[in-house]
């Protein structure tokens, strides 16, 4: 790119001159020596050396289309299917009117008619194809991906339009390919490989796109997008364009996956079907059943609702449209269960959608960081909750979830020691539950942080386990409190043996490290003996209570005060 900005701002350009006869080398020579360096070759054959030597200070090249061992029609063909030598201009020299149209469509840039004109025209002639040329391929490099040799994303757009504009009534499908974990493919096997890997996959793309037509573009460092004409059977021709890519990847650990949009009729225009493509290739991210989908009108429905409930966070904590709900935990070791704690549960009461259930936020807010504004939220309510309950004669501990975005919290200690302390309760009274699966994420980091909150003065509750990872090497090292089965497990325990026999293991593994097991998710009586038959210490689930507002749970408080 510098070198042709070099000789675009007047440094001397090279000239070919490829010709047999000795006279017609010598005249053109004497025109063109005053402003290009010219060298000659007498037949296509040395010609083609010299342009292989010489391909990147070539100019342009002067071509006799009538030679000896290599005719110009054959070298000209040669250069134009050579990925490299194709960006040097040619201009036949011929005195044959018929071989002018022959030459354009072999891609010569223009033609010189012999006997030769006025030395001035044939050098406009030459400055105006080396000029064409060379901006031809600054815009080339401009638009093109280096690595791949597709569009660039802005190009591509552009180009887009274009198309959509001259073919109105053309449909036009999207495509957004994206490779999984890449990055770890780089970390692992190193950045070479992985641009070997993208090279062979823009190949394929533009392989795709040659046969369909349309355009193609790397939207980013391991995404494409395609651009090409409506598929009437999109998963017949999906699925053999996969099989063509796995097969030049040629590599079991690499995967893709393909979001698509199938035009539907619908009036959107390129950017809105390129959103719904990588909508959808964002939905499968995870899955590892399928590596395509087709977008759907459903999907896009429960996007918009999403990015709803997002936008309107902000205000719900503000009108405390968040409300904390209370769930009892019951100790069951001395006969006669005991309330002997609850667990907060957040539920939203949106003013237009009415109560949303946890399931549509938690992970929502959990996947974008806002989880850590509504754990706060929900922390602050609970501790003045206990305060409010200790000030009426109840001493009742609260559980609350600590999720994974949280307890990578640098400030998480500070956060929950100042809300403890702007509550006037004591730390012991705020349980903290994380979920098993956070452990697997950094086991160290996480034992870290929960040994600080200990310190602190912290109780810390396991929840959900079994459905993590945690090894049992790992199980010794986890400063804990307590253990809480996962409810799947409790849900099944009376119909399915294995689960029974795991709870029976969970629950001595909870023995060995000496500390209570709690099971949540009972609903029957029958579950609630064999929990107590296996020695389960704590119960919570709907056989006693469901979660209850704050002012319900109260009264349970003070019933349960009156039985004893």
């Amino acid at each position: 790119m510098q070198e042709l900005l070099e000789r675009k701002q007047g440094l001397h350009r090279t000239v070919l001159i490829v010709d047999d006869e000795l006279i017609e080398r010598e005249m053109l020579a004497a025109m063109l020596n005053e402003s290009y360096e010219v060298i000659f070759a007498s037949n296509g054959v040395t010609a083609l050396e010299i342009i292989k030597h010489e391909k990147t200070t070539l100019s342009i090249i002067l071509l006799d289309l009538h030679m000896p061992k290599l005719d110009g029609y054959s070298l000209l063909k040669i250069l134009r299917s050579d990925s490299e030598l194709w960006r040097i201009p040619v201009i036949v020299l011929t005195s044959e009117k018929n071989a002018e149209v022959k030459s354009l469509q072999l891609g010569a840039a223009d033609f010189i008619s012999k006997p030769y004109e006025a030395p001035e025209i044939i050098r406009a002639r030459i400055e105006h194809a080396i000029e064409l040329s060379e901006d031809r391929i600054i815009i080339h490099e401009t638009e093109r991906d280096v690595l791949t040799g597709l569009f660039n994303k802005e190009f591509f757009f552009e180009y887009g339009r274009r198309l959509d504009n001259q073919n109105e009534n053309m449909p036009m499908d999207a495509l957004v390919l994206d490779i999984n974990r890449f990055h770890i493919i780089n970390e692992l096997y190193g950045r070479a490989y992985g641009d070997i890997l993208l090279k062979k996959l823009g190949n394929s793309i533009h392989n795709l796109v040659c046969e369909t037509g349309g355009l193609a573009c790397r939207r980013n460092s391991n995404c494409f997008g395609i651009y090409i004409p409506h598929m009437d059977n999109p998963k017949d021709h999906i699925s053999r364009f996969i099989s063509m890519i796995e097969e030049v990847l040629d590599d079991r650990k690499i995967s893709i996956r393909l979001g698509i949009y199938s035009d539907d009729g619908s009036d959107l225009d390129m950017e809105q079907r390129f959103e719904r493509a990588e909508l959808v290739c964002r939905k499968i991210k995870n899955h590892y059943t399928t590596c395509f989908d087709i977008y759907n009108a459903e999907l896009h429905s429960k996007e918009l609702h999403s990015e709803r409930l997002i936008n309107d966070m902000d205000s719900a904590l503000v009108e405390k449209q968040f409300k904390v709900f209370y769930q009892p935990k019951y100790n069951i070791c001395d006969g006669k269960p005991v309330l002997t704690s609850v667990e907060a549960l957040v539920r939203w009461f949106h003013p237009e959608f009415g109560m949303i259930p946890p399931g549509e936020f938690i992970t929502l807010f959990e996947d974008n960081g806002l989880i850590r504004q509504l754990d706060k939220y929900v922390w602050s309510e609970a501790a003045n909750q206990i305060k409010k309950w200790k000030e009426e004669g109840f001493n009742v501990p609260v559980s609350v979830n600590v999720s994974r975005v949280d307890v990578f919290n640098p400030r998480l200690v500070d956060i929950l020691s100042d809300i403890i302390k702007s509550s006037e309760i004591d730390s012991e009274s705020l349980l903290l539950e994380i979920t098993e699966s956070a452990y697997s994420d950094n086991a160290q980091q996480i034992i870290n942080t929960v040994m600080n909150l200990r310190e602190n003065g912290f109780k810390i509750e396991m929840d959900d386990f079994g459905s993590g990872y945690s090894s049992l090497n790992m199980l010794c090292s986890l400063p804990i409190d307590a253990l809480k089965l996962d409810m799947e497990f409790i849900r099944n325990i009376c119909d399915n043996k294995k689960h029974f026999r795991l709870v029976g293991i969970m629950i001595d593994i909870a023995r060995i490290l000496e500390v209570p097991v709690i099971a949540e998710g009972v609903e029957t009586k029958e579950q609630l003996d064999l929990l107590e038959d296996l020695g389960c210490d704590i119960i919570q689930g709907y056989y006693f209570s469901k979660p209850l507002p704050a002012e319900e749970l109260t009264a349970l408080l003070k019933s349960e005060v009156r039985s004893v």
